[in-house]
């Protein structure tokens, strides 16, 4: 079977499963999420296994230490995944919802109820726990899955579908056989040819770096939601409580350097630079990150022990500040005021995530309405933005479109909707 054919049969499988998802109840879906979850924990030991492989082929590859931390799937992350699950069985069912209802003045009744969006493409690099977070919330939402992993996590996205599938098929005879699909090749061609199959593929969300979600929107025949990338800030405000903005900063930088809501660039008021940067400087050191600062900063950086003289501490390029790093490496500017700071997050930003640290709520409330971000907070770290902390069980991806979901992608985001119109025999003159 050739490429062309082997996505089509796919597209066609994944359709035909959408079409009986949309029959199951509520407590069926919920059911077979439970038991997907039970089956993850239960076979963590296979899962590692296929994770080894992959692990051990990246790492010949030359894959940086932040890339192989998205690719591993260690006991914890397995239990997260499993977790994910039950949290979005417990979740309201978004599928049904009334959204609107009128009555005309001929008596025709219209109501606006959600539906599932039906076929669902996910293609995704490096992190293999978005297998299983991308099918339970397509899942539940009553759509089809296909994913389409990178080849560096074939085996893991492969080994986490098999058991989702097993666990389905065993917790509900009318589980639909491919409700949840993984491309079985990591040939690159695989993916434009699945979608342009427009009759059967109803939106795709691409999760990875820049390179990747601009080649599919490039190349897609179906919708596309997106960010492209996640150039996120810090800005640390005169007014702010320096240890909680240490904390906010180091959170925001280093906990994960390697996601989409890490942040890239650090903003800070001059009137406490001279204070705050070494100090935080200092602890970024011990993180080994490296630092990419524009003169008024670098100026006062050279003199912490820690970088003085060395190839960690460098001047700032224009093109830094467009950057996502997804990695130990950090801007650093200083700025004369909350206005300077906005105009940069919304100049080299990429409308992702951005955090204010202040105690002045006027500067604060400001921060929020003027930083043109999916998302934006008040003394909290960038890192919140994911869907099991905004209370959404699993996430399916960030979005900074403006058409349709924007931000976390939850199982409400999955959805679209239809007019269901109920008459008494009304015609149009």
């Amino acid at each position: 079977m050739n490429l062309h054919d082997q996505m089509l049969t796919l597209a066609r499988q994944a359709k035909a499963a959408s079409r009986e998802l949309a029959l199951l109840t509520t407590d069926e879906k919920d059911r077979c999420l439970v038991a997907m979850a039970a089956a993850l924990e239960k076979n963590a030991v296979a899962i590692q296994t296929a994770n080894q492989v992959d692990m051990e082929a990246g790492a010949e590859a030359g894959l940086s230490q932040a890339m192989l931390d998205r690719l591993k799937l260690d006991s914890k992350r397995i239990a997260g995944m499993a977790n994910g699950l039950r949290e979005v069985a417990a979740l309201p069912d978004p599928v049904g919802r009334v959204l609107d209802e009128r009555i005309r003045p001929n008596g025709l009744r219209l109501r606006k109820i959600s539906t599932p969006m039906g076929v669902v493409v996910i293609i995704y690099e490096s992190r293999p726990n978005v297998t299983a977070d991308a099918a339970g919330l397509c899942f539940k939402a009553g759509s089809a899955t296909i994913l389409r992993g990178g080849k560096e996590a074939l085996n893991s996205n492969q080994e986490i579908a098999r058991w989702l599938l097993e666990a389905g098929r065993s917790a509900l005879p009318a589980f639909p056989q491919h409700a949840i699909q993984v491309v079985p090749t990591a040939d690159r061609q695989a993916i434009p040819e699945l979608l342009s199959l427009t009759q059967y593929i109803d939106l795709c969300m691409p999760r990875g770096g820049e390179g990747l979600i601009r080649a599919v929107a490039d190349c897609s025949k179906v919708p596309v939601i997106k960010h492209y990338k996640g150039v996120c800030h810090v800005f640390v405000d005169d007014s702010a409580d320096l240890t909680m903005a240490e904390s906010i900063a180091l959170n925001a930088k280093v906990q994960r350097p390697a996601v989409c809501n890490a942040m890239e660039t650090l903003l800070v008021h001059a009137a406490i630079a001279p204070t705050f940067l070494p100090s935080l400087a200092a602890k970024m050191a011990s993180k080994h990150v490296e630092l990419r600062a524009e003169p008024t900063a670098l100026n006062l950086l050279q003199n912490v022990p820690a970088y003085a003289g060395t190839a960690r501490l460098r001047a700032a390029q224009e093109q830094d500040f467009f950057t996502e790093y997804n990695d130990y490496i950090l801007n650093v500017r200083v700025v004369p005021d909350l206005r300077t700071a906005i105009d940069h997050i919304n100049h080299y930003g990429s409308a992702h995530s951005d955090t204010i640290v202040t105690a002045n709520e006027t500067n604060a409330r400001k921060f929020l309405s003027e930083v043109d971000s999916a998302a934006v907070y008040w003394n909290a770290s960038t890192r919140f933005t994911d869907g099991g902390e905004f209370g959404m069980g699993a996430e399916i991806g960030i979005s900074t479109d403006k058409v349709g979901a924007r931000g976390p992608m939850g199982l409400e985001e999955l959805t679209t909707y239809k007019w269901q119109g109920f008459g008494s025999g009304q015609i149009r003159t």
